[in-house]
């Protein structure tokens, strides 16, 4: 029986000659030459001021947070249809998540809703990039603007997508990646911090070496070095940095790989979708996706549990996407409740994520089409 996984890890084939590399040059615990490369080779291909590695992209949310002095009281504002950690981040500091709904065609936070959940105490606007794809940033960051909060891009999906122009994570004072294994670029685990603000890179270091002044030193600036502020150990090992320069030298390879996954997709199930049995993903003319994921939105969750049940059985193994978070028992404990985000609660349910890897083969995505096809022919 055909057996088709919903993600398989790509590996270019210079990682582990740059693992016995990293082990030959001495240096494994962090910080090393090729988390260096790592942050240069993003730096300057995004043009970012700075990128930190970290081990994860929720250790980069974290530092965030820290940067930005969140506490008890404050208000961060983000999208229900998130990973966990967009919320965690700030909750473990004390500040409230305030849930927007999002836009039906990009799955992102809806711009056009944010001013009205503004208050006094709000802090942070966080957008984050579904699927590759960017928020409305321009109008973002003016609200931003004239409300003097900041803004923080969880572009965990958005490595190597751009909006404008300008690369996602570059436009905010502050962004965050993942190299997870289920993202474009991997290394098992992994993350970056991308810090647009270059007030903020002192702090963030120090922040990121357990509240220590440990880079100053290592630098000449001081003579020794010493616990000066809060932090954490949010230093990646020097072998999942080794492993990540492997993928990031290959960063046009994938995406123009993952581009053709994407399109084709997109060609043989539109006939399908223009006889209304589903939609497909949205990339606004302004936006330049990184085809991190293709998932098709169905008409009711009925459909969607039955599609996904056929196409297992049919050994395709494909999947649906978030709980949103304002209605998970953390969500309900701020006092959330079903109806308060209708296009959240009704997307989440009705999404299915097709299997999107580099090496997924034609054969293998044409037979998930059709068993897509016959399933809406029955």
């Amino acid at each position: 029986m055909t057996s088709i996984p919903f993600n398989k890890p790509y590996m270019t084939g210079s990682e582990l000659t740059h693992i016995t590399r990293a082990v030959e040059l001495g240096n494994i615990t962090g910080d090393g030459h090729f988390t260096a490369e790592c942050s240069r080779l993003l730096e300057s291909r995004y043009d970012i001021a700075r990128v930190l590695l970290t081990p994860s992209c929720t250790a980069a949310l974290e530092i965030s947070a820290m940067l930005l002095n969140l506490r008890s009281g404050d208000e961060v504002i983000l999208p229900s249809y998130t990973f966990v950690s967009t919320a965690n981040a700030f909750v473990r500091l004390g500040a409230r998540p305030v849930f927007v709904d999002i836009r039906e065609d990009t799955l992102n936070i809806d711009e056009t809703k944010i001013e009205a959940a503004i208050t006094e105490r709000t802090k942070m606007i966080c957008a984050v990039h579904y699927a590759g794809v960017a928020c409305e940033m321009d109008s973002i960051m003016r609200i931003a603007d004239d409300h003097g909060i900041s803004v923080l891009e969880d572009a965990a999906q958005g490595v190597h997508a751009e909006y404008r122009g300008r690369a996602l994570g570059s436009i905010a004072p502050l962004g965050a990646y993942s190299f997870h294994a289920t993202k474009n670029y991997t290394c098992g685990e992994g993350g970056a911090l991308c810090i647009n603000d270059p007030e903020l890179i002192d702090r963030a270091e120090i922040i990121r070496e357990k509240g220590t002044n440990r880079n100053q030193f290592l630098r000449g600036d001081v003579d020794k070095y010493t616990w000066v502020d809060v932090g954490s150990s949010y230093v990646p090992s020097e072998i999942s940095s080794a492993f990540l320069f492997g993928q990031l030298e290959h960063l046009d390879a994938i995406a123009e790989r993952r581009k053709e996954i994407y399109e084709r997709y997109e060609s043989l199930l539109q006939p399908v979708a223009d006889n209304g049995h589903f939609s497909l993903p949205c990339i606004p003319a302004d936006c330049r996706s990184n085809y991190h994921m293709f998932y098709i939105v169905l008409k009711d969750q009925s459909v969607r549990d039955q599609l996904i049940d056929n196409l297992r059985q049919n050994g395709i193994s494909a999947v649906f996407h978030y709980i949103p978070l304002h209605s998970s028992l953390m969500g309900e404990s701020f006092g959330y409740q079903h109806g308060d985000l209708p296009i959240t609660e009704s997307v989440s349910t009705r999404l299915v994520r097709l299997p999107f890897y580099f090496e997924l083969s034609t054969d293998d995505q044409q037979y998930c089409c059709e068993k897509i096809s016959e399933f809406f022919k029955r």
